[in-house]
Parts: structure tokens; C-alpha cells; sequence
């Protein structure tokens, strides 16, 4: 019986663990040069054009330092940080983040 509760317990443990929000950081970029020029558009001199194309109406994504580009469910969440390095709390569903927050 104690091994069976322990059983049950880890097995909830296990579901509340994976419940709470991730962390992702990376820059906020649009998707057009995020998926042209890769790794490049992930840089502090990125940030007039990331927030011009944002504006005109690219989707921001986040692009990570390996080049990882995640797409972002929340736009408004994220558009005043176009161009910034920022860490983004919230939840990967395949590529599409849902964001919590976002920190600089």
C-alpha cells in the first residue's frame, strides 16, 4: 500500500512540475528576418528594424542565441520589446510560445 501511494504521489508530482510556466530569452525580433538572416537578426543593432517591420506588420517572434525562433501567441505581450534581449516566462505549445511575462 506505501508503495502504491508513493507511486501515486510521484506520478502527481511529475504533473504539477510540468504545469508551471518555462523560461525562454532570446530577442524579440519579426519574422521576416528571423527567418532570413537567422542568428544575425539576434543582436542589439537589429533593434530599429525588428521594431519598423513589427509596426508594418511582421509578427514578433523570439529568437534565441542558437538561432531557435519561437513564435509568439501574445503579440501585444511582446511588441513594445522589439529588438530587446528579453526572458520570456510562459508555455511552449511546438513552437509557439504563451507568455506570462517578459523580462529584460
Amino acid at each position: 500500500m506505501k508503495r502504491l501511494a508513493l507511486v501515486v504521489v510521484s506520478a502527481l508530482s511529475l504533473f504539477v512540475f510540468s504545469a508551471f510556466a518555462e523560461e525562454f530569452t532570446g530577442y524579440i525580433t519579426d519574422s521576416n528576418c528571423a527567418a532570413k538572416q537567422g542568428a544575425k537578426a539576434a543582436s542589439d543593432g537589429h533593434a530599429g528594424c525588428a521594431a519598423g517591420c513589427i509596426k508594418k506588420g511582421a509578427a514578433a517572434v523570439l529568437l534565441t542565441s542558437e538561432g531557435k525562433i519561437y513564435k509568439i501567441a501574445d503579440q501585444a505581450k511582446v511588441t513594445d520589446h522589439a529588438g530587446h534581449k528579453v526572458t520570456i516566462e510562459g508555455k511552449l505549445d511546438g513552437d509557439t510560445i504563451h507568455v506570462d511575462s517578459v523580462k529584460m
